[in-house]
């Protein structure tokens, strides 16, 4: 049977890291379910030690370091057929995996799940859509294939092709590097919809959209002639 790695770094998500973790847990999936806290200073810690005894979740602590930092922690611990990224806060919606692992065993070996293909735009997506679009461009400019969303959080691999692309992220700039270092080794990505509610900082989103996005522009143009 096929298994999906899910791995998700975490940090201070006391709010939402319960939910999400029973909708990852309700799947209906093979799976392993890598959580790696980054240093959390809320009651984060407390509420995964609570999820230790399953034996299908795996709880990593370290340092903070950043989201980059995170998974690259994470990915060294999977033993899984594929590897998908989850974050800690209710965005995204689980059970989209089913389908992107349809995708996936069908010969995908990358697979992106996008927030803006076949849905209709609304005002709260209007910055990520306007973000997404522009390294979008930038992607399709040096790189050579189109996505629609470059930034999501749902990136699917094969496992072997993560584990063989070296990573140097520390915080949200894995999305930009992970997508020049695939798309420089010649794989292909395809999209799926995906759903997306998005949350603002109010709600504890972390991003900063200028100096994030300036970041994720900088490093897609830095791996376009460098590993």
């Amino acid at each position: 049977m096929t298994k999906l790695s899910i791995c998700i770094p975490v940090y201070n998500e006391e709010k939402t890291i319960k939910e999400l973790l029973n909708k990852v847990l309700a799947v209906p999936i093979d799976k392993e379910i890598i959580v790696v806290d980054d240093g959390s200073t809320d009651k984060t810690a407390e509420i995964l030690n609570d999820y230790s005894s399953n034996p299908v979740v795996k709880i990593i602590s370290k340092v903070n370091g950043g989201k980059g930092t995170a998974l690259r922690e994470a990915f060294k611990h999977v033993i899984g057929d594929y590897v998908v990224v989850q974050d800690a806060d209710l965005e995204y919606e689980p059970s989209d995996f089913v389908k992107m692992l349809a995708v996936a065993k069908s010969g995908a070996p990358i697979v992106y799940g996008s927030r803006f293909l076949g849905r209709k735009l609304s005002p709260s997506s209007l910055k990520n859509w306007l973000a997404s679009k522009f390294l979008s461009s930038i992607v399709w400019l040096l790189y050579g294939q189109f996505i629609s969303d470059e930034s999501t959080c749902y990136k699917l691999f094969r496992s072997d092709i993560i584990k063989s692309t070296p990573l140097a992220c520390e915080r949200f700039e894995f999305c930009p590097e992970v997508t020049a270092k695939v798309l420089k080794r010649g794989y292909k990505i395809v999209e799926v919809p995906i759903s997306f509610n998005p949350r603002n900082t109010k709600d504890g989103k972390k991003i900063n959209y200028l100096k994030d996005g300036w970041e994720a522009c900088t490093t897609l143009l830095k791996y376009r002639h460098y590993v």
